[in-house]
């Protein structure tokens, strides 16, 4: 199916900045949504931010005016810029993409992935 691969998490201190990206392989056929996701420890999984294949983003409430979602659709990835980072955005953070692949019968079919999540910590 397809497959998720992210990147760029780390420690930093309050104040800081990362980018996330994650990329998407396989036999893809066309992806719509793409978004991140974070989970504290103890948490449920949350929604941080998501951008449709037009562009269109959205954010959750306690990281807008920091961070931004972007995608590149030639590359098949998204990327979540991060900044002035706070220690409640400790998490791990997720990517997260559906769409349509190409089944090996040559139908093409519905998926949605998950990255396997990459730690950010915010510490001094």
């Amino acid at each position: 199916q397809v497959q998720l691969v992210e990147s760029g998490g780390g420690l930093v201190q309050p104040g800081g900045s990362l980018i996330l990206s994650c990329a998407a392989s396989g036999s893809i056929s066309r992806i719509n949504a793409m978004g991140w996701y974070r989970q504290a420890p103890g948490e449920e999984r949350d929604v941080v931010a998501g951008i449709t294949s037009g562009g269109s983003t959205n954010y959750a409430d306690s990281i807008k005016g920091r961070f931004t979602i972007s995608r590149d659709n030639a590359k098949n990835m998204v990327y979540l810029q991060m900044n002035s980072l706070k220690p409640e955005d400790t998490a791990v953070y997720y990517c997260n993409v559906d769409g349509w692949y190409r089944s090996g019968t040559g139908y093409t079919r519905p998926f949605n992935s998950w990255g396997q999540g990459t730690q950010v910590t915010v510490s001094s």
